[in-house]
């Protein structure tokens, strides 16, 4: 899903949030999103991209559990 929640109003948001939780319990699902607390909220495990220059490939510079991405991560 690429920015799910995009120019959605909150209850609108919330309503796709609660979808996605349904659906994870029988599927994985890949977002895409600048939003960070969206990213937060639906996710068990998060990769963290870099893009360095616009036409080269982006970089991972870190994959793992969500809460530890986002409270302690390893590379700042």
């Amino acid at each position: 899903m690429d920015e799910p929640c995009s120019s959605l109003d909150p209850s609108s948001t919330m309503k796709i949030e609660d979808l996605m939780f349904e659906l994870k319990l029988r599927y994985t699902i890949v977002i895409v999103t600048h939003n960070m607390q969206q990213a937060a909220r639906v996710s068990d495990y998060t990769a963290f991209f870099l893009v360095e220059e616009v036409d080269q490939p982006a970089r991972l510079i870190e994959f793992g559990p969500t809460d530890e991405i986002f409270t302690r991560p390893r590379d700042k």
